[in-house]
């Protein structure tokens, strides 16, 4: 099958590790201060962006990335990375990028030149860094990509915006100033899901992440060119970390590159998992308690970035030209 042999490419061994340990160029030298990177300080308060949104409907008495199971309760956990000028956190981001799109073409998320991940410029936060329409997910390197602002102009780069990467992306980044990063995709469990025109349940584990914070777009009128029909889809996906767009796929956003590319890359497989299960009979749903407590181990801003990092290693030691 075509989703057992993906996931057997993606088998790492070992514990956790230390990106910047690891792979010192992939990361911009961090800093020792107070200052986290956006979204990670106690407060909410970003280095280099607004307050973050928090997950809706939590009953968690301890904030989410704290709670017990959860991969920051963990000891000796790696951290994101600190940055002490805005030019070193553009570089990390458009680096997460490269490396999102090179796993997207790993998993088969490609489909011609459909597809889209987005990355907010830290100084200038209404342009985003995104893939040149028309190139190769997996021949993208950091130096491809090009800078958008927020008239779907090409500022920084050589090649053409993807018109509906435009439509869609500059109207959630708008409409959601916590988010850093957003991927769209044609992956096919995603769309194949999206057909049905339905939120997915909690009958695993994983698909607890997205439990009470996805949103449906119940609508499909062709290719996203219009800015109107972006904003329709931003406000569809609301406050949450993803969206089923109907007849279509799948939209997830982060406060990271690596947030929002795990959340696509696991809810896809939620997707796969949902559409299997059905298939084969009528899966038991978690109950709501459950699934809010699961959600709030496996489905929070440090955990979507955390679980990025051992896919993130593969890609670096397999495909270090990604980084140029």
């Amino acid at each position: 099958m075509r989703g057992v042999e993906v996931e057997k490419d993606f088998e790492v061994e070992g514990g956790g590790f230390n990106l910047s340990q690891d792979f010192p160029q992939a990361v911009a030298a961090p800093v020792d201060s107070t200052e986290m990177v956006p979204g990670f300080n106690s407060s909410g308060a970003s280095h280099f962006g607004p307050k973050r949104s928090k997950l809706a409907a939590s009953t968690s008495p301890l904030p989410e990335d704290e709670m017990a199971g959860s991969p920051a309760s963990a000891p000796n956990v790696p951290q994101p990375p600190k940055f002490a000028t805005a030019a070193e956190e553009r570089l990390h981001r458009k680096r997460m990028l490269a490396a999102a799109f090179r796993l997207f073409s790993r998993f088969e998320f490609d489909e011609g030149v459909a597809g889209h991940i987005t990355a907010r410029d830290p100084e200038r936060l209404d342009h985003f860094w995104v893939n040149p329409f028309g190139m190769h997910f997996g021949q993208i390197r950091a130096s491809d990509l090009i800078l958008v602002n927020h008239r779907g102009q090409v500022v920084e780069g050589n090649h053409p915006v993807n018109g509906a990467a435009f439509a869609i992306h500059s109207q959630v980044h708008a409409a959601r100033p916590d988010v850093v990063a957003a991927a769209h995709a044609h992956s096919v469990f995603g769309k194949s899901w999206a057909s049905l025109g339905r939120l997915l349940d909690p009958i695993t584990q994983d698909a607890c992440a997205f439990f009470e914070d996805h949103g449906l777009f119940a609508d499909f009128t062709g290719v996203v060119y219009e800015t109107s029909e972006g904003e329709r889809i931003a406000k569809a996906l609301g406050p949450h970390k993803a969206a089923i767009l109907r007849n279509h796929g799948l939209l997830t956003v982060g406060e990271t590159v690596e947030e929002a590319a795990w959340w696509f890359i696991t809810m896809d497989r939620s997707c796969h998992a949902q559409l299997l299960a059905e298939a084969a009979g009528d899966p038991v749903k978690i109950d709501h308690a459950q699934a809010i407590a699961t959600r709030g181990q496996v489905g929070t801003h440090f955990a979507g970035w955390f679980q990025f990092q051992p896919l993130l290693t593969r890609m670096l030691r397999d495909e270090p030209d990604l980084l140029d």
